[in-house]
């Protein structure tokens, strides 16, 4: 059961960015682009997914066990580092440049798109790096 789930809360997730445009690197950039030519039309999609999952997620939370039966995670550390700072430079950059970050990415593999295809291959290869480099 949780392997269909999984797929289908992928698939409609992939439904949502494709419909909202996220997964269209050239609106990706017109939202980045502040200085040209900017396109507001995502921050709309975004703020409407934060109101549609605030709810939910707040009462996620506060549950010992997910809807599956699982332990839910303990809430992250809320401090902020080094590491946080990086990364989140390196995912800026990267979503800059490419108008790909990772779930348009992935939905770029299934469409066959070459440019989010080899997003997504540098971005499995960083990620590698990253755990190696860890160890």
């Amino acid at each position: 059961m949780t392997p269909l789930l999984a797929l289908l809360s992928g698939l409609i997730f992939g439904v949502g960015l494709i419909a909202s445009g996220m997964s269209d690197p050239a609106k990706v950039l017109g939202f980045l682009d502040l200085a040209g030519s900017w396109d507001p039309s995502l921050a709309l999609v975004m703020a409407g997914a934060i109101g549609v999952a605030r709810l939910p997620f707040a009462w996620a939370l506060k549950q010992p066990r997910s809807w599956l039966g699982h332990p839910m995670p303990p809430t992250p550390l809320q401090t902020i580092d080094r590491s946080l700072i990086a990364g989140s430079a390196v995912f800026g950059v990267g979503w800059g440049l490419s108008g790909f970050c990772p779930g348009p990415g992935i939905v770029s593999l299934g469409a066959g798109y070459l440019p989010g295809v080899v997003f997504t291959v540098a971005m499995v290869a960083g990620m590698k790096v990253c755990e190696w480099s860890a160890e």
